[in-house]
């Protein structure tokens, strides 16, 4: 199967934003999912709300939010520019930035599920015998929620990969800049005799999702023997 520049130019930056996308969310989903987890305050079932939305609404009224929100004329895209020089709109970065708040939810729910299967008499066990809360945090509870973190991460880095309404809205379908692997095979798809490419990349698609759900089970199940052999 031969591809040609602009498909693998597609793979290429769908690759790179699925990875930054899952960088930027990963620190900020670990806190939100143990603060759900472990805390109830006044409020919780709103953000949790706030969180799942993406799930539920249509991503391209998450593209649009997006505009609103981090383009030059919103009010924290206006700051960053203005202070940074830094327009996300129409870059990769901006497509990372849709690619990841779409894939934030699976993240947060996945590794927040684990979290809430840490037994908390192990984490108190380990406050009384002196240690602060970063490290019992550290030591005990994320090392316990790894299968989920593990799990979690995959799925968010599939999800970024496949993402295709709010990119096209935030970030627009530029080649070499934008033009991930489903807005490349949407292009192809409005091209005529273009089916056999599309087929291709579609075929390509499928693939790397498909890999991505093995892996993630597969490192799951690899972690918790792990974990067995160790507390065995």
């Amino acid at each position: 199967m031969s591809l040609s520049p602009a498909e693998w130019e597609a793979i290429r930056l769908s690759l790179l934003i699925g990875l930054a996308a899952v960088a930027w969310i990963l620190p900020l989903g670990i806190g939100v999912a143990w603060l759900l987890a472990r805390h109830e305050f006044r409020g919780k079932a709103v953000l949790d709300g706030l969180i799942h939305l993406p799930l539920v609404l249509p991503p391209v009224v998450v593209g649009y939010l997006l505009l609103v929100a981090l383009g030059r004329q919103g009010v924290i895209g206006a700051w960053l520019y203005s202070t940074f020089g830094l327009s996300l709109p129409f870059t990769w970065q901006g497509a990372a930035v849709a690619s990841g708040v779409m894939a934030f939810p699976l993240l947060v729910r996945a590794l927040r599920l684990s979290l809430e299967a840490v037994d908390p008499k192990l984490e108190a066990a380990a406050s009384t015998l002196g240690a602060g809360r970063w490290r019992v945090f550290t030591t005990i509870t994320l090392p316990l929620a790894v299968p989920g973190l593990l799990t979690g991460t995959v799925l968010a880095f599939a999800r970024a990969l496949s993402e295709f309404g709010a990119t096209i809205t935030f970030a627009s379908n530029i080649p070499g800049e934008t033009r991930t692997l489903p807005l490349a095979l949407y292009t192809l798809i409005q091209s005529p005799g273009q089916e056999s490419a599309a087929a291709r990349l579609c075929l390509i698609a499928v693939v790397i999702a498909l890999i991505s759900l093995v892996a993630s089970e597969w490192l799951a199940r690899r972690t918790r023997q792990r974990l067995q052999e160790r507390d065995g």
